[in-house]
C-alpha cells in the first residue's frame, strides 16, 4: 500500500476531511477534498459533514476552521506550519485607534490570530474586502494586519477614511519590480496578475490585481496565453492544471512560502493515525472570535 493509500484508508476509517490552500505542495493539493483560498476554505469547513478536519495550511486557518466547528475535531499537519503576518498586530494598537476614531471599524483580513479576531468587528479575505468594507455603515476603517492589502481596499473604497496598520506578508513584500519587468521583457505578450498583498509598485505595474482564486479565475477566462504571476508558487498547480495550453512564469527570485511547503503526505498520514497536533480555542476566545468570522460571512453573501 502506497502512502495515497494509506491517506485514504485512514480518512474513511477516521471519517475525515482534507482541506488545502493553493500554497501547499502540489501533492498535496492532488490529494486533497477541497482546494482554495482562505475565504473558500472558511466557507466550506462550515457545511461538512465530516468529523474529522485536517487543514494543510496554515495555523490561522485551522484556528478559524476550529472557531467555526467547535464540536469538529481539527488536525494541523503541522503545527509549526504558521504566518509571521497574522501577528502583526496588536489589542494596545487597536484599542487606541478606537479611542483616537470615531465611528471606526476594525476589519481583520482572515489571515490573523484569533486573539486579533476577537478585537475585531468583522474578518474579510482578500476575495471579499472591498465587497465587505463597501457594506460597513462605518465611515473610518482600520484595516489589519496588512497594510498593502488594506491600500489596495481604501483605492476601491475612496469614500471612507483608513487608517493603517504596518503589517505585511514577507512573501509578497519581497515581490522585486526590477524582476517583474525582466520578465516583461522576455514575455511581452504576457499579463501581470498580482494578489493584492503586493506592494503598490508591483500592483501597479499589474493588468489583474486579486485574490488567489482571483488570479486563476482570470487567467482561465482571458485570451491571453501568457501570464506572469506575481503571488506564492503553489498556485502555479492549479494554473497548469485548469490551463494546460497556457504558460504561466514567476519571477527568478520565486515566491515561496516555507510554512506553507512544511505539509507534506507523510505528516498528514501521521496526524491521521494518531490523531496528534489537534487545534484547542478556549471557549471565551472562540466566542469572542467567531462574531468577526460570522459577520464576514453575512455580509459576503
Amino acid at each position: 500500500m502506497n502512502i495515497i493509500e494509506e491517506i485514504q484508508k485512514l480518512k474513511e476509517e477516521k471519517n475525515a476531511v482534507i482541506l488545502a490552500h493553493y500554497y501547499v505542495n502540489p501533492e498535496v493539493q492532488e490529494i486533497a477534498d477541497y482546494i482554495g483560498d482562505s475565504y473558500y476554505l472558511s466557507k466550506v469547513a462550515v457545511d461538512l459533514e465530516e468529523q474529522t478536519i485536517v487543514f494543510c495550511g496554515v495555523s490561522f486557518m485551522g484556528e478559524s476552521a476550529k472557531i467555526l466547528n467547535p464540536d469538529k475535531t481539527v488536525l494541523m499537519p503541522d503545527m509549526t506550519a504558521d504566518c509571521a503576518m497574522a501577528h502583526m498586530a496588536d489589542a494596545e494598537t487597536i484599542q487606541k485607534m478606537r479611542d483616537t476614531y470615531e465611528d471606526l471599524a476594525v476589519v481583520c483580513y482572515i489571515n490573523s490570530t484569533a486573539e486579533l479576531k476577537q478585537h475585531s468587528d468583522v474578518c474579510v479575505t482578500s476575495a471579499n474586502a472591498v465587497k465587505i468594507v463597501k457594506a460597513l455603515p462605518n465611515q473610518n476603517i482600520f484595516f489589519i494586519p496588512d497594510r498593502n492589502l488594506a491600500h489596495f481596499v481604501a483605492e476601491q473604497v475612496p469614500e471612507k477614511h483608513f487608517v493603517y496598520n504596518e503589517g505585511y506578508c514577507p512573501v509578497h513584500e519581497k515581490m522585486q519590480v526590477e524582476e517583474i519587468k525582466r520578465e516583461k521583457e522576455l514575455h511581452p505578450d504576457a499579463e501581470v496578475l498580482t494578489h493584492p498583498e503586493c506592494p503598490e509598485a508591483v500592483c501597479r505595474m499589474s493588468d489583474y490585481i486579486g485574490s488567489t482564486s482571483g488570479i486563476i479565475t482570470y487567467a482561465g477566462k482571458s485570451d491571453c496565453k501568457e501570464f506572469i504571476i506575481c503571488t506564492e508558487n503553489g498556485v502555479r498547480y492549479e494554473l497548469e492544471k485548469q490551463n494546460p495550453d497556457k504558460k504561466f512564469y514567476f519571477t527568478e527570485t520565486e515566491p515561496v512560502c516555507h510554512d506553507m511547503k512544511k505539509i507534506t503526505l507523510e505528516k498528514i498520514r501521521d496526524v491521521l493515525a494518531n490523531g496528534e497536533n489537534e487545534v484547542h480555542v478556549t471557549q471565551e476566545l472562540r466566542e469572542n472570535s467567531v462574531k468577526p468570522l460570522e459577520r464576514m460571512l453575512e455580509l459576503a453573501k
